[in-house]
């Protein structure tokens, strides 16, 4: 069990998931310690660190006297091929060097197409390199927990959005939109089905993960938000703006052009299935081993990221 004075580590707490994380983990009395490859300052009480923790001398000294690692960092999406192994690597590394814990905050791509709910037993069938990778880090984790080397548990999420989700597909792609009055667009179909995800409903399952012991060596279905249509999501951003609607959708020829240009665009090819067929997950297991957990209201959720976005509008 981890003690009330132990100290969380959470890599890429500058980040949007790793934020939140840093934000929850304070709340609940622990020591923060925040890493991520500046150094950014983090909330009051958070010990921020500088480090490249895909070099394993690094993430050693980063994590040294961590009871628990949150792993909440990922490279440049069109890098991931390249940079998530040695990062993955290391970071397995330190856990097990310093006997801490470790917390991976994973997606959901590994799955591939699957007809109804997404479950934690769901056989991955990945339908590209991002799943196929999702997947060989999932089980090369579940291994070294099963070998007794480290403790393991995996959080998984769907699209996120949320005060700093600005790399999401929900992040500054829509609500840096919204927030400018500019037509907000969703990936593929506006009338499927999509699980949201977010932040700060996300941040409560991992840290919930990294505190019980009965999480170790399996994989859960982080807090679900809300299950809606891309239409409905998108309706509920305007009214929080106040504005009439400016709906709109970008759909696979869109995003074949886009990628001619943009390498991140070029990498959405293939996970568009995601966005054209009903997208559903099932948390479940996480509520009733946790719960129950209410998730932030819809409304409630939209209106504090579009908060958060105008901040980023205003002169500095």
């Amino acid at each position: 069990m981890v003690a009330a004075n132990d100290v969380h580590v959470v890599i890429g707490g500058a980040g949007g998931t790793g934020g939140a994380l840093v934000a929850e983990l304070l709340k609940r009395g622990h020591r923060v310690r925040s890493v991520s490859r500046r150094g950014t300052p983090g909330p009051a009480g958070t010990e921020a660190v500088a480090a490249d923790v895909s070099t394993r001398s690094q993430a050693l000294d980063a994590t040294r006297g961590a009871a628990v690692i949150y792993q909440a960092a990922q490279p440049a999406y069109h890098r991931w091929s390249t940079d998530f192994p040695p990062m993955q690597a290391a970071l397995l590394a330190a856990a097990e060097a310093h006997n801490a814990k470790l917390v991976m905050a994973d997606n959901l791509y590994l799955y591939g197409p699957v007809e109804g709910l997404m479950r934690e037993e769901t056989p991955p069938q990945p339908v590209g390199k991002k799943g196929r990778l999702r997947a060989q880090v999932a089980e090369e984790l579940l291994a070294a927990h099963r070998a007794g080397r480290v403790r393991v548990a995996i959080g998984r999420s769907s699209d996120y959005f949320g005060p700093g989700g600005v790399n999401s597909t929900l992040g500054e792609f829509l609500f840096g939109a919204a927030v400018k009055n500019k037509t907000t667009r969703w990936l593929g179909s506006l009338d499927v089905p999509h699980a949201v995800s977010y932040l700060e409903d996300m941040a409560v399952g991992l840290a919930t993960l990294g505190e019980r012991d009965e999480a170790d060596g399996k994989i859960w279905h982080l807090p679900v938000n809300a299950t809606l249509t891309g239409r409905e999501f998108l309706t509920a951003v305007w009214q929080a703006v106040g504005e009439p609607a400016k709906i709109g959708r970008v759909g696979r020829l869109t995003v074949r052009i886009g990628g001619l240009f943009s390498s991140r665009t070029r990498e959405l090819n293939e996970t568009l299935y995601q966005w054209e067929r009903p997208f559903l997950v099932d948390d479940s297991k996480w509520q009733h081993a946790f719960g129950p957990y209410q998730p932030v209201r819809l409304a409630e959720a939209v209106e504090r990221t579009l908060t958060w976005f105008k901040s980023r509008q205003l002169p500095r």
